[in-house]
């Protein structure tokens, strides 16, 4: 389909009429008869020299070239565009940031695997992590691990890819020994601030409770829930530990709560699996379907064909013209 970006232009069309009509006839005065003896000729014929006019007639193919050439002109100034069939766009409507505990105790192991070994927690979690963004392909996946401090590891992207191999990098004590859970929310926060869409969800993984962080963790969920941060807990490991890693299960829940999301608790690897599953269930991915329809500029067509008319017009006006005059002096 074609359409005009500046279909104003068409008024110009009328153009010609007007300045045809409004603007005075060309004049050009000339004599209509030069001989040598013309004051004898005016003796013997007893005429008296008077003014005269003549109107010279454009012929039909002249006024046809030059309507079809202007109405090419206008047409390229209204800049014609052919306009193609829609097409649509899914782009990512959450950004997902998962926050994952680095801290000395994730090298515990007492997980076990799909074949009934022993590995340490980190390990568990990243097996379930890999098919947990596996089936977040609609979303922007952004991963922050912390220990003493925390620390941003991969940005939001939608390259799953990229962010596996950030994510399998990450190694149990390479943030420090301590949990830092306050400060990971607090990062979320400031990384979620700038994000373009209004679905951000932060699923936090830790083993311990937090020693050390310059914002409390139910502090920091207070300041996620007024950013319209929704945050998952997901508790791991045994909850009879005591000392600095022992679960505080009591604050991860007051986070939940305050941000609307869920917390979860799990023993081993298949209830690691169930709490992603759950979560999943409760954050189905979303787009942002964008339609549009594209365009491509058609102003050079009539323009060439104006080039080409002219390129006809005048050799062939010029060589009729040629013809006649030498006609008449024949």
């Amino acid at each position: 389909m074609i359409e005009f970006t500046l279909p104003w232009a068409f008024a110009l069309l009328a153009l010609p009429f007007l300045v045809r009509w409004l603007s005075p006839p060309h004049r050009e005065s000339q004599d209509s008869l030069q001989v040598p003896y013309f004051q004898r000729l005016v003796l013997l014929s007893g005429e008296t020299p008077r003014s005269g006019a003549s109107v010279l007639r454009r012929r039909r193919i002249q006024a046809l070239f030059s309507i079809l050439a202007w109405c090419l002109l206008v047409v390229a100034a209204a800049r014609p565009e052919w306009v193609g069939e829609p097409i649509n766009v899914e782009k990512s409507a959450r950004d997902l940031m998962l926050a994952l505990d680095l801290s000395g105790s994730m090298d515990a192991r007492d997980f076990n695997n799909e074949e009934g070994e022993q590995q340490n927690r980190l390990s568990a979690a990243k097996v379930v992590l890999r098919d947990f963004a596996a089936q977040r392909e609609g979303d922007r996946l952004g991963l922050i691990v912390f220990g003493n401090a925390a620390y941003l590891q991969a940005p939001f992207t939608d390259d799953i890819p990229t962010w596996l191999t950030l994510l399998d990098e990450s190694e149990v004590a390479m943030a420090g020994q301590s949990t830092a859970l306050g400060d990971a929310i607090g990062l979320a926060i400031s990384l979620f601030q700038s994000s373009e869409t209004s679905n951000r969800v932060l699923i936090v993984l830790t083993d311990g409770n937090d020693t050390g962080s310059r914002v409390p963790p139910v502090d920091a969920a207070t300041i996620a829930a007024t950013n319209n941060v929704t945050i998952y807990t997901v508790a791991v490991g045994d909850p009879s530990t005591i000392g600095e890693e022992a679960l505080d299960l009591e604050t991860l829940i007051a986070i939940a709560d305050l941000t609307k999301g869920a917390s979860f608790q799990a023993l081993d690897s298949e209830g690691l699996q169930i709490a992603y599953d759950e979560i999943n269930r409760l954050e189905p991915a979303k787009y942002d379907s964008l339609s549009y329809r594209p365009r491509t500029s058609l102003f050079h067509m009539p323009l060439a064909c104006f080039a080409i008319l002219c390129l006809i017009a005048l050799p062939f006006f010029a060589l009729r013209g040629w013809r006649r005059q030498k006609t008449v002096r024949v």
